[in-house]
């Protein structure tokens, strides 16, 4: 591969990359940047980010195990971003964001992290089988029997947003609400989000926090087996959690139990779609299913990017040197297909025997609610398949422009008119 893409420019010498994540071509299939990096240069300077960039397998997979760097801002959330300049209309997403497990690193992470992590080893999660398959057979049943539905919002959607509101202890029908919050949250993690986008994350972050303060004053009056609960608990003790770590806890959990989850579940219908033939051949065993799951992580993830700070000094490729406070990008989307690790990357393979895919991260942040994640997605693929076998692809769906998140704007799907009746 000698030229590049049309829309991306690059400096061999300095190994400075242009290319703007909100390009249409980018947005809708990354993977031709990707492969150009990887054989021509894979550790760049991304100038739209303002980082250097991984993304090589290996190099991202062992800088994610590397203790040299990070989620947690140098000097604390509050004090790193208080010196990025004017952030008082961000003081309630700040708040929320300052006590995220996701934004810490040992001993708080440990601590934050050990209290939450026995709900979703996957014992407990596998409990919760009977119930996830129930409701996609309800969603299913609720796309009547017109032949067409619009799969992530009638299906992608409401399924991980309702487990992990039961989850919590919260009404399963707030399930939308909590989403349209997340989504508002989330924005802030895209590229350059501009004025509006973070009053409305403000605003979200102010009334989800609200909302999850109201629960847990509930749920100290009448404790249940739930996770809202178990965090109340550890609140009220005092050397365990903070009522603002509470909260914080709560959100992400709530935030990450469902938004890669929506974004996969749609990315993996659409690539299953593509295959042409029967469906049913990837779902035809337990196996089968889980090994299909995980290639559809691989082959078309939900998270393109994750960023660590650097601790240490501490040289990531040839020549390339990074100090105490700098951000580098991890291109999980890049890290799966790389030619150097797996064969064939472009070719959607279930069952391939290299297979070790990035997209749940790795080392003490390696994604929490892993065991869920593939439990509903077995689930959900499983059932949507053995419900609709004919389903096909009603308009040829788009990706959203949301980088360094990949995801479908929407799915038309149809199907045989009667085949929803069970």
């Amino acid at each position: 591969m000698d030229a590049p893409p049309a829309y991306l420019a690059f400096d061999a010498a300095t190994r400075r990359l242009r290319l703007d994540p909100h390009e249409p071509a980018f947005v809708q299939d990354p993977y031709p940047a990707y492969r150009w990096m990887q054989a021509k240069a894979r550790c760049v300077f991304w100038e739209d980010f303002g980082l250097w960039c991984l993304a090589g397998y290996d190099d991202v997979n062992r800088l994610f195990r590397d203790k040299r760097f990070g989620r947690e801002r140098p000097g604390g959330y509050r004090a790193a971003v208080a010196a990025t300049g004017e952030r008082r209309h961000l003081a309630d997403f700040d708040a929320v964001e300052a006590g995220s497990l996701l934004e810490l690193e040992p001993p708080a992470h440990t601590r934050l992290r050990t209290l939450v992590n026995r709900a979703f080893v996957s014992r407990q999660v596998e409990r919760l089988r009977p119930k996830v398959e129930a409701l996609a057979h309800r969603l299913i049943d609720g796309f009547g029997n017109s032949g067409r539905a619009e799969a992530i919002r009638d299906f992608a959607t409401p399924l991980p947003a309702a487990v992990i509101a039961e989850m919590m202890g919260l009404p399963t029908a707030s399930g939308l609400q909590l989403v349209a919050w997340s989504n508002d949250m989330v924005r802030m993690y895209m590229h350059k989000p501009g004025p509006a986008e973070e009053h409305q994350a403000n605003a979200s972050a102010r009334a989800f926090a609200d909302f999850i303060r109201r629960h847990a004053a509930e749920k100290r009056k009448s404790p249940g087996d739930d996770l809202l609960s178990l965090l109340t608990a550890a609140a009220e003790d005092g050397q365990k959690l903070t009522e603002d770590e509470l909260v914080s806890s709560a959100i992400l959990l709530l935030n990450a139990g469902h938004e890669a989850t929506v974004h996969q579940t749609g990315n993996a219908v659409r690539t299953i779609l593509a295959q042409g033939g029967d469906p049913g051949r990837f779902f035809e065993t337990p196996e089968a299913t889980a090994a299909t799951v995980e290639e559809c992580l691989r082959f078309d993830a939900p998270l393109h990017m994750f960023t660590r700070y650097v601790y240490q000094e501490a040289e990531i490729a040839e020549g390339v040197v990074l100090r105490p406070g700098e951000q580098v990008g991890l291109l999980l989307g890049a890290a799966n297909r790389d030619p150097l690790v797996f064969a064939e990357p472009d070719a959607f393979r279930p069952g391939r025997p290299d297979q070790k895919n990035v997209s749940f991260g790795a080392g003490i942040h390696f994604c929490i609610g892993a065991p869920l994640a593939r439990l509903e997605l077995q689930i959900a693929l499983k059932t949507l398949f053995d419900r609709l076998p004919d389903l096909r692809l009603a308009e040829t769906p788009a990706y959203s422009d949301i980088y360094h998140f990949h995801g479908l704007r929407r799915l038309d799907v149809a199907f045989g008119p009667g085949s929803v009746t069970r």
